[in-house]
C-alpha cells in the first residue's frame, strides 16, 4: 500500500501504527548491573539491573541455542551454559528475529533487506523485587507472524503496580518460523512440522517452568497472553498436546485460530498450495539468484535438484535472500503461511472442532476479547480509503463507506476470534471462559481530522492498558491523557492480573471493578471495556453469529454504493463462508457482476 511519509502525517502514522508491536520510546534511564538481581538458571548465571520503580529487570536471557547453521528449521534446544559457570549480564535487549523494516521496527543499515538476526531466541523479565511464587504473565508479541519483538513491551508497572512477574519472548518469524520443505525432513515429527515458531514458545514455556521460581515466580501459576499474532500462537499454545502442563490460563487478544493444511505449506500454487509455499520460495529463489531465466525454467530445476542438493540449497541463503522477495507492508508483515496442522505440534483439525472437545486441547480459563472497530487501524494506512490533501492533511474518501467495512470487519472479527471459540469451549465443558470487546474510542482530532472515527476503537489500542503503561510510548497524538483513559488502565489491568493469579477476572485485583462474568452466565456473553466518561465498563448480553452477520448485511440501509456491500461480503466471508448464490443475490443482483476473486482484502 501506498503511504504519504511527509511532514506531520508521519508523526501520526507512527503513534497509530505502535499499538501492532508496541515500539518503546528512548529513555534516560540508564541500566545498571546490580548485584540484587544475580540468578542461577539452566542456561547459566545471570545479572540484570533494577529499574527506576525498583522492578528487577533481565533483558536477553537466552532461552534456546541460537537456531543458526544446521539449527535453521529444525525444533529449538535448550541453551547450554556458558563455559567456566561466567555471569551474563542481560542489560539489554538482544537481537529481534530476522523481518522486513518497518515504520516501528528498526531500519535496516546499508544496503541490509532485514533487520534483526538468526540468533533470537532470548527473553525479558521484569519482577517485583520481593516476588514469591508470583503470578507469571507469558508476553507473546504481535506482528502477523512476520514482525515485532518482545523487547518492544515493558513489564515494569504490571510488575511494579501489580505483583506479577512479566516475561516477554523473541520468536522465529517468517519463513524461519513457519517453512515446510520435504528436502527438509529429518524423521523427528518436531524437526518435520514446519512449526519452528510455535515450538519455540514451547521452548520459552519449559525455560519459564524450569527457571521462574528464580525470578520470584510461580510456575504452576503460568498465564499465556498475547495480542494480534499473539493471540493466535497464544491459541496454538492451548491446541497444541506438546504445552500441556507448561502453563495455566490464557487471554487471547485481537486473536483468532485456524491451522493450515502442510500441503498449502509445500504445494505450487498451482496445485493448491499458498502463493508463498515452499515450492513457490525455491522458484522465486532460483529466479532472483540468476541460476534460471524464468519461473516455468525454476519449477522443472527444482524438480531435477536431489533432496540433498535443494537443502544445502535452502541453508546456504541469508535472511536478505528470501525477504527480498517480498514487498512488505508498511506494519512489516507479510502474508506467509503459519500454524501448519501438522498433527504432532498442531491438531490437524477445524478451529471449532479443536476447542469443542477437552480431549483436543488444553482446557483451563481463558479470556476472549476484540475490538468494536479493529480493521480501522490498517484502513487508516491505506490510501484507498485515505486521501491526504497536499501530502500533509489526512481525509476519508468515503466517509460512510469507511465506517461500514470497519463496522462489518470487526463484527467478523469478533465471530472468528471470540463468540465462535467461546461457544465451542464452553460446549467441552468450560465454565471459566470470559469474553470482552474493548470500545475506547477518545482520541482527539488532529490536523482537523477526527481520529475517533478514523481509528476509534481500533486493533492494537488496547496494550497500554494492559500494561498499564502509557509514558513509555509515542501516544501524544493519540491519546488525551486525561483521568478517564487512567481509569480505564487501571480497571483493564487489574482484571488481567486478577485472572493470572486466580483464573477468574472477577471484580479485578482490589475488587471494585464491575464484576465480569463467565461466557453465558445470567445470560450474558462479554464485558464492554470503555472508560467512565464514555459508556464505561458494564456485562453485555449481545452475541455474534454468521448468519446473523449475514443477514444484517443484506438488510442494512445505509449502503449508498450498492458494490460496497460486495466487496464487504466478500472481504468478511471468504472461504468456506462464501455461498455464490448468496453472494449473487446481494443487492438485487449488483455482486453477480462482480468477481469476487478480484476484490481485495481491505
Amino acid at each position: 500500500m501506498k503511504i504519504a511519509l511527509t511532514s506531520v502525517v508521519v508523526i501520526a502514522l507512527v503513534a497509530a501504527l505502535y499499538f501492532t508491536f508496541g515500539q518503546s520510546k528512548p529513555t534516560v534511564f540508564v541500566a545498571k548491573p546490580d548485584s540484587a538481581t544475580l540468578r542461577k538458571t539452566t542456561g547459566g548465571t545471570v545479572l540484570g539491573y533494577t529499574g527506576a520503580t525498583g522492578t528487577r529487570i533481565w533483558q536477553g536471557i537466552r532461552y534456546a541455542r541460537a537456531p543458526k547453521g544446521t539449527l535453521r528449521w529444525r525444533a529449538p534446544l535448550p541453551p547450554k551454559a556458558p563455559r567456566k559457570g561466567g555471569i551474563v549480564e542481560t542489560l539489554g535487549p538482544a537481537a529481534a528475529c530476522p523481518q522486513l523494516p518497518s515504520l516501528l521496527s528498526s531500519q535496516a543499515t546499508d544496503d541490509a533487506v532485514t533487520v534483526g538476526d538468526e540468533d533470537c531466541l532470548f527473553l525479558n523479565i521484569y519482577a517485583p523485587p520481593e516476588a514469591e511464587s508470583a503470578p507469571v504473565m507469558f508476553w507473546l508479541h504481535g506482528g502477523g507472524n512476520s514482525a515485532g519483538k518482545g523487547s518492544s513491551y515493558s513489564g515494569e508497572n504490571l510488575a511494579h503496580k501489580h505483583g506479577v512477574v512479566v516475561v516477554t519472548i523473541n520468536y522465529r518469524l517468517g519463513l524461519f518460523g513457519w517453512f515446510s520443505h520435504p528436502s527438509l525432513s529429518t524423521g523427528n515429527p518436531a524437526d518435520d512440522s514446519g512449526n519452528y515458531g510455535t515450538l519455540d514458545v514451547v521452548r520459552g514455556l519449559q525455560w519459564v517452568r524450569e527457571n521462574i521460581a528464580a525470578f520470584g515466580g510461580d510456575p504452576a501459576n503460568v498465564t499465556v497472553f498475547g495480542e494480534s499474532a499473539g493471540g493466535s500462537n497464544t491459541l496454538a499454545m492451548l491446541a497444541s498436546p506438546l504445552a500441556k502442563g507448561l502453563f495455566h490460563r490464557a487471554i487471547v487478544q485481537s486473536g483468532g485460530f485456524a491451522t493450515q493444511p502442510l500441503e498449502s505449506a509445500r504445494n505450487p500454487v498451482a496445485q493448491g498450495g499458498h502463493r508463498y509455499s515452499s515450492a513457490e520460495i525455491v522458484k522465486q529463489l532460483l529466479v532472483a539468484d540468476g541460476t534460471v531465466s524464468a519461473a516455468e525454467a525454476a519449477e522443472q530445476f527444482a524438480e531435477d535438484m536431489s533432496r540433498t542438493e535443494l537443502r544445502q540449497y535452502l541453508y546456504g541463503k541469508k535472511p536478505d535472500d528470501f525477504y527480498a522477495l517480498f514487498n512488505g507492508s508498511a506494519l512489516g508483515m507479510v502474508d506467509l503461511p503459519s500454524n501448519f496442522g501438522d498433527g504432532y505440534v498442531l491438531p490437524d483439525m477445524p478451529t471449532e472442532e479443536i476447542f469443542s472437545d477437552a480431549a483436543n486441547y488444553n482446557q483451563m480459563p481463558v479470556i476472549l476479547g476484540t475490538h468494536r472497530d479493529e480493521p480501522s487501524l490498517f484502513m487508516f494506512l491505506d490510501t484507498r480509503h485515505i486521501d491526504f490533501f497536499l501530502g500533509v492533511l489526512p481525509r476519508f474518501k468515503d466517509e460512510q463507506g469507511y465506517l461500514q467495512a470497519v463496522k462489518y470487519g470487526a463484527l467478523s472479527w469478533k465471530l472468528r476470534g471470540v463468540d465462535s471459540i467461546a461457544r465451542a469451549m464452553t460446549a467441552s465443558g468450560n465454565s471459566e471462559v470470559f469474553a470482552y470487546r474493548f470500545d475506547w474510542d477518545e482520541e482527539p482530532s488532529r490536523l482537523g481530522f477526527d481520529l475517533s472515527k478514523a481509528l476509534g476503537a481500533a486493533h492494537g489500542l488496547e496494550i497500554p492498558f494492559v500494561f498499564d503503561d502509557f509514558e513509555n510510548t509515542h501516544v501524544a497524538l493519540i491519546y488525551p491523557d486525561d483521568d478517564a483513559q487512567f481509569a480505564l488502565a487501571d480497571s483493564i489491568s487489574a482484571y488481567w492480573t486478577q485472572f493470572a493469579a486466580t483464573g477468574d477476572p472477577g471484580q479485578g485485583q482490589q475488587g471494585s471493578q464491575v464484576p465480569w462474568l463467565a461466557w453465558g452466565t445470567d445470560g450474558k456473553r462479554s464485558i464492554i471495556l470503555d472508560s467512565p466518561a464514555d459508556q464505561g465498563v458494564y456485562m453485555d448480553d449481545s452475541e455474534v453469529t454468521l448468519a446473523g452477520i449475514k443477514a444484517m448485511l443484506a438488510s442494512d440501509e445505509a449502503f449508498v454504493d450498492e458494490t460496497l456491500r460486495c466487496h464487504i461480503y466478500v472481504r468478511n466471508f471468504r472461504g468456506e463462508n462464501f455461498v455464490q448464490a448468496e453472494y449473487d443475490n446481494l443487492s438485487s443482483g449488483v455482486c453477480r457482476e462482480l468477481d469476487p476473486s478480484q476484490i481485495s482484502f481491505f
